[in-house]
């Protein structure tokens, strides 16, 4: 069900530390850096942790995102629309595929309550 899930810091540099270490205990490498961000992953998953893109302070909230895994950009089309049909708020880029090193599909929008929520598809890399 789950792709990822994000946390919002005030402190990237301290919070990499704490993580690097707790995480560590796991068997997890280090943080890798992506902009204002740090990636922890894992054979099931993705931990981050970024300074709020905003600008406003880091809160349970803020900077934060729980993602979804979709098998397709057309299911993550759905969950995008059922959201903004029963009460959510779209946010970040319209959904759709997003550039880097490896494509990956992204639509995010926000619940009632302002939890940001991402539907993530990877696309199976070319044989």
């Amino acid at each position: 069900m789950f792709s990822h899930v994000m946390v919002g810091v005030s402190d990237l540099e301290v919070s990499k530390k704490f993580y690097d270490a707790l995480l560590g205990t796991l068997g997890i490498a280090p943080g890798m850096a992506n902009k204002n961000r740090y990636f922890y992953r894992s054979p099931t998953g993705t931990f981050g942790i970024t300074t709020p893109i905003n600008g406003e302070p880091a809160t349970y909230g803020n900077g934060g995102t729980i993602g979804f895994a979709v098998s397709s950009p057309e299911q993550g089309d759905a969950f995008h629309a059922a959201g903004i049909a029963n009460g959510g708020v779209t946010c970040e880029d319209p959904p759709g595929f997003r550039e880097g090193a490896v494509p990956i599909y992204l639509a995010y929008l926000r619940d009632p309550d302002g939890n940001k929520l991402c539907a993530l598809h990877r696309p199976p890399k070319p044989a």
